[in-house]
This record gives structure tokens, C-alpha cells and sequence, in this order.
């Protein structure tokens, strides 16, 4: 059995989808499964999917919703219940791994624990030179001087964060304040998952959803959030902001109020 699920949230971008799976290729360790959690993609892209699935070294799934507008909760809430491991690593079809991502993310894993890693925001300029052959020579982790240059003139961004350590007394001390969740960059074990039920399906727009909120009800129900910063890093592909709708926070500001660690708008209804 796998060690881990990697649940990638996914919309439309094959492209991306292709370059972040050509990170997942080249991984330390090759003991886990990917679900592409699909939020209503077209079907030319599904078909796509379907073809390239068995191209790499580890299983992948295709699960699928109907475009009902963006509902990624309710897509990584399917994921979770076909998930075959206990560990669950969560992230965004558009954030290109290290090759140490899976590992650090295995290696600093404890019940009650949910890890919160960091990523890097790659300039538009960056991301067009990328492709699927040099992510799997490690083009992102050889060129870090690059992306510091790029970041100096204000492209690329959180460059820093793509700095990768193995020595644990640097670990320790980049590490001691905590941060918050990252929608894009966290794990934790299934069952710390399933004791809040889930991501709360109410959330139906970009941000605080998928992690704010669910960060809140972790913490509520005694999982404690761990920064694994420089261990777990991320290369985030570059796209234009989505919007960041006020009906977000005025739900999110429902349920601290509550209280409640356990969604009834969850995994279970």
C-alpha cells in the first residue's frame, strides 16, 4: 500500500497539470498515489487525462464533477473518500513539486499534526520556458539564481521559500514560528480529516475554504498546524489573481463564531 494520496485540485489546464506531474515524476520516493480531484474540466481535457494517466511510475486517478462553477470543496471531499492511504498530501494543479516534496511531507508526518508547506510564485516569464522534459531534469531546482534575479525586478516571488534544506538545526530555526495553512501545500492523516468531516462545501469561490476555515476547525478539534518550510516546497505556476469574493469571509466569520470543528456541510450530510 502507498504511503500517501497527493490530492491535486484541478481545473481545465492540461498544460500545467502536465509539468506538475513531471514534478511528481522525478519525487524521492515513488510510495504513493495521485487523484486528480477534477472541478468540472471539458471533456477534451478529460479525454486527454485519460490517455496520459498511465504515462508515469505512479497510479493516478481521474475523478470528476460536474461545471457548476467553482466547487473544489465538494471535488476534494470525493477525493478524500477514494483515497487508499491514510495520509492525504493536498495541492493545486499548478504548483510544480521539489523533488524532495512527498518525502519532507512523509518524513515530518504525526497524528494530530497537519504540515503547512511553502511555495515559491513563479514570474509569467519563468513559467514559459518551462516543459515537461526539463521539470524532470530539475530545470526549477538548478536554476535557483535565476529565479532570484527574476525576483529582484519584481516578477518571480516568496523566491526565498525555494531555498531546500537538509541540515535539521537550519530546519529548526527557520521553523519555529508557525504559519498558516496552505490550500495548495498541506497534509495531514485522513483520519484528523474526517474527524472535522471534511471541506465545508459552502465554500464556493476561491480562498479561505480550503484552508483558512479548514485550519480553524483543525485547530479546534486539537490538530496542531506544523510549518515545514524549506522541506515541503512548491514551484507555483504563474496565472492572473482570481478573484477573492466578500461572501467567503462572511461565511468564514459564521463559523468562528460557532465554534464548531465538525461541518454538516461536509464528507457526510
Amino acid at each position: 500500500m502507498n504511503k500517501a494520496t497527493i490530492i491535486a485540485a484541478f481545473y481545465n489546464k492540461i498544460d500545467y497539470l502536465k509539468l506538475v506531474l513531471a514534478g511528481f515524476e522525478r519525487q524521492t520516493t515513488k510510495e504513493f498515489e495521485l487523484i486528480i480531484a477534477d472541478d468540472g474540466s471539458a471533456e477534451n481535457v478529460v479525454a486527454e487525462i485519460i490517455k496520459l494517466k498511465s504515462s508515469y511510475s505512479f497510479p493516478i486517478k481521474h475523478i470528476w464533477q460536474e461545471d457548476k462553477g467553482f466547487r473544489k470543496n465538494k471535488i476534494l471531499n470525493y477525493a478524500i473518500t477514494k483515497a487508499e492511504s491514510d495520509y492525504l498530501i493536498f495541492i493545486d494543479a499548478d504548483c510544480v513539486p521539489h523533488r524532495g516534496f512527498v518525502e519532507g511531507h512523509l518524513n515530518f508526518s504525526e497524528k494530530n499534526i497537519s504540515l503547512s508547506g511553502r511555495r515559491v510564485n513563479l514570474s509569467e516569464k519563468i513559467t514559459s520556458v518551462l516543459s515537461e522534459q526539463n521539470v524532470r531534469e530539475g530545470y526549477l531546482e538548478k536554476n535557483f539564481f535565476k529565479q532570484a534575479v527574476d525576483g529582484i525586478f519584481g516578477e518571480s516571488l516568496d523566491v526565498e521559500k525555494g531555498i531546500y534544506l537538509r541540515n535539521k538545526l537550519f530546519l529548526s530555526l527557520f521553523n519555529k514560528k508557525n504559519r498558516g495553512l496552505l490550500g495548495c501545500n498541506f497534509s495531514l492523516f485522513k483520519n484528523d480529516l474526517i474527524k472535522i468531516n471534511g471541506f465545508d462545501e459552502r465554500y464556493e469561490a476561491p480562498s479561505i475554504g480550503e484552508d483558512s476555515d479548514v485550519q480553524f476547525r483543525l485547530e479546534l478539534s486539537g490538530v496542531k498546524i506544523k510549518s515545514i518550510n524549506h522541506i515541503a516546497v512548491q514551484y507555483h505556476l504563474f496565472h492572473k489573481l482570481q478573484e477573492r469574493p466578500q461572501r467567503n469571509l462572511a461565511l468564514f466569520d459564521e463559523v468562528q463564531k460557532s465554534k464548531l470543528a465538525f461541518t454538516p456541510f461536509g464528507l457526510t450530510k
